[in-house]
């Protein structure tokens, strides 16, 4: 096998045709391909995290990926100089923007904004990194990018079999512990994660047999075949192992891309059309795993319960419209769906608290109004266009690298993977990928060292945010000698970045009083459940906000928990004995509030 099969000398032989400098050679090619072994193959596999985010270390990486990312390709003349515009871009532009005004129009908190803006601009340095690409180490990229996607891939297939057949030998560090019976969650602990994952994952296989890589590699054509061929059964029988319905949808997407597109070598068309074979023969193994020993087989078990669709979902699309019409010209404000979901009567609401409306579209125009949100959106359908148009008339690689975005772009009309750094970033390079290829000059020096000082910083803020968050987990798991639990909680609210994690603690172990309320308030921006919403009414209450904080109560009978049901059981009793006088919770409101109206202050009195 000859240097050049190998992944970086693949990138490193495109570099040559393009001319680059041979003395940074090094330095460009280690540095992009640790940044894609971290951002990409790295990130969704961490399973090590730290109460209360499961996933924030996740995302740390897909950051600190980026940075190497764009400083290796930059410090190796691998990037193109100038600003591209495109609908995409300017999309997250107008976004940013959105998200930083937000603390003056809807009071958002200043960390929420931050984290925001944060991971839209991420995304803007991601497209544009790709689309700076040049036109010589496109394909190069390309497939060191597949490379590091389908690495991820296959490492979660190992995560898989364990989380469903030897659950034991997952010990919450290496391998994360699965929370759903009969499915498995991958390290990112969320099964619709993992199917969006495996079906890159997928993607990129066929790259890798359809660009040649996987024969180099093994040494025949037809062993790269026979590889591809096993990497698409086992993806697709981990898909069935999370249950999840949006990766049913990915392998019929899979079929489809084998069907209508001609340019792909015949021996790859006939791979991604026996995916729905491939399919069909795991659900009947795991059918017979399942009866054989009375497993549980959550795939087959959400079928027959639930159908192909999802209850929960078309009922909180349903209450996003509504909420849609209530506000159509400024919306909920960026960030603020969740409040205002859940502080507005929905008598038929899913009983599960959602942050999210599971629609790309959806979120966008229910947080932003009408107006924005229509304008962010004709950015954005513009970006696409631009995006199909080249992928249908570029060669095989433009299709493969364009697979990625369409793969994600189906999973946002159900979920939103788009939220988490490890899925937004690789899309966001990949959407630039298939857009690069402009025959513009190379980058000037000052320009290399301007951008590799960029990727750079980010990657060395990472240990930075790192250190600002274990404030946060040192309130909910102290460490030994650990100082009194207020000092602590004071300490995380002042955190630039995750302070509303400190006034969660501060709203529901504090007194109730104008100090917990007003930590509710602004934690309620970034997180509600009952536990909260329990506090937060016995803070409106002691400070005289009793209606308030009776309209609260009858928002949280909606989603009909045990902690409130238990809580409020008491009325029942009352109510019985026929008690004169009863605590708040058990009378009715006199009217309705807005849920701008429960998040004013109360001023003192």
């Amino acid at each position: 096998m000859t240097p050049a099969t190998t992944p970086a000398a693949h990138f490193r032989s495109a570099s040559a045709d393009h001319a680059v400098g041979s003395e940074a050679e090094p330095h460009r090619q280690w540095l992009t391909l640790l940044g894609l072994l971290i951002g990409v193959t790295l990130a969704p596999l961490i399973a090590y995290n730290q109460t209360p985010s499961a996933t924030l270390y996740n995302q740390l990486a897909a950051f600190a990926g980026l940075g190497l990312i764009v400083a290796g390709l930059a410090w190796g003349r691998s990037l193109l100089p100038g600003w591209r515009v495109d609908g995409l871009s300017l999309a997250l532009l107008l976004m940013t923007g959105v998200s930083l005004a937000a603390p003056a129009t809807n009071e958002l908190p200043w960390s929420m904004a931050l984290t925001s803006a944060a991971m839209l601009l991420g995304a803007l340095v991601a497209v544009q990194t790709g689309r700076a690409v040049a036109p010589g180490l496109r394909e190069g990229m390309i497939t060191l990018f597949s490379v590091a996607v389908v690495g991820a891939g296959l490492l979660s297939v190992i995560v898989c079999i364990v989380q469903m057949f030897f659950p034991g030998l997952a010990d919450g560090v290496l391998i994360a512990r699965s929370g759903v019976v009969g499915s498995a969650v991958g390290n990112m602990r969320q099964p619709n994660h993992l199917a969006s994952l495996l079906m890159w994952a997928c993607v990129g296989a066929v790259w890798l047999e359809q660009g040649g890589w996987l024969a180099r590699r093994l040494g025949s054509a037809t062993a790269g075949t026979i590889a591809l061929y096993v990497m698409l059964f086992l993806f697709v029988f981990c898909v069935l192992l999370s249950g999840s319905r949006t990766g049913w949808l990915g392998v019929g997407l899979l079929v489809l891309w084998g069907a209508l597109d001609w340019r792909l070598k015949p021996r790859v068309r006939i791979a991604l059309g026996a995916t729905a074979l491939m399919f069909v023969v795991a659900w009947g193994l795991l059918d017979l795993y399942a009866a054989s020993g009375q497993h549980a087989f959550r795939a087959q078990s959400r079928l027959s319960g639930e159908g192909a669709g999802s209850p929960s979902r078309i009922a909180i699309l349903k209450n996003a419209v509504a909420l849609l019409v209530q506000n159509p010209l400024t919306g909920s404000g960026w960030g603020d769906f969740n409040l205002a979901w859940t502080m507005t009567p929905f008598p038929d609401r899913p009983v599960a608290f959602f942050d999210h409306t599971h629609n790309l579209e959806m979120q966008l125009l229910v947080e932003m109004g009408l107006p924005l949100g229509l304008l962010t959106l004709g950015l954005l359908a513009w970006g696409l266009t631009n995006f199909l148009w080249h992928a249908v008339r570029g060669g095989p690689a433009s299709h493969c690298i364009g697979m990625f975005v369409v793969m994600i772009g189906l999973h946002s009309q159900f979920e939103y993977p788009l939220w988490y750094a490890y899925f937004l970033l690789p899309a966001a390079l990949a959407y630039g990928l298939s857009l690069a290829g402009a025959p513009t000059p190379a980058v000037a020096p000052r320009r290399r060292l301007e951008l590799t000082v960029v990727g750079l910083a980010a990657t060395l803020l990472v240990p930075l945010v790192v250190v600002d968050y274990l404030r946060i987990v040192h309130i909910y798991a102290p460490p030994a000698g650990a100082a009194p639990l207020d000092q602590r909680i004071a300490q995380g609210q002042r955190s630039p970045l995750f302070a509303l994690q400190a006034d969660y603690a501060e709203a529901t172990v504090s007194s109730p009083g104008p100090v917990a309320l007003a930590a509710a308030q602004r934690t309620g921006h970034h997180l509600i459940d009952s536990r909260l919403m329990m506090a937060w009414a016995k803070s409106l209450n002691a400070v005289g906000e009793t209606d308030k904080a009776r309209y609260l109560v009858q928002r949280m009978k909606e989603f009909h928990k045990p902690d409130v049901d238990e809580w409020l059981e008491e009325c029942e009793v009352l109510a019985e004995v026929g008690a004169a006088v009863t605590p708040f919770q058990c009378e009715p409101p006199t009217r309705e509030y807005s849920f701008r109206e429960m998040r004013e202050p109360v001023a003192p009195r």
